[in-house]
């Protein structure tokens, strides 16, 4: 897969990606969201570590110098950890969205089946 779509995630149709560790899962977006979006200018991430998530529902905001997006979960889950760090410094976003960019953990049983895996989320950019 090429660097936009790094192997070992899986994709949704709003270009965030998951990283499942057991029954935790990382959320952030993709390389293709921050090149649409542009320079991002503000991370709002409107969860608190405890507050209980449903599959597709907001759970904050991103902000570039030619949108606002919402950020939705990719799984229901509870949050375990949620990245202070994009308050101070949106732009790791646009310098590490796959890496420290993450925007929250989820802790989860819910099924990832519905994600897209690599090859699948490269085919959806391509369509």
């Amino acid at each position: 897969m090429s660097a936009n779509v790094p192997d070992g995630l899986v994709y949704t149709k709003d270009h965030e990606w998951a990283k499942l560790d057991g029954k935790r899962v990382t959320v952030g977006i993709t390389a293709f969201a921050v090149e649409q979006l542009g320079d991002i200018t503000l991370v709002s991430l409107d969860v608190k570590v405890g507050d209980r998530l449903e599959a597709g529902k907001a759970f904050g905001t991103i902000e570039s110098v030619k949108t606002l997006s919402d950020l939705y979960a990719p799984v229901a889950g509870t949050v375990v950890a949620v990245n202070s760090a994009l308050s101070d410094k949106p732009e790791l976003v646009n310098e590490d969205c796959y890496g420290q960019a993450w925007m929250i953990t989820l802790e989860t049983d819910a099924p990832t089946s519905g994600l897209m895996d690599p090859a699948a989320y490269a085919a959806f950019l391509k369509a």
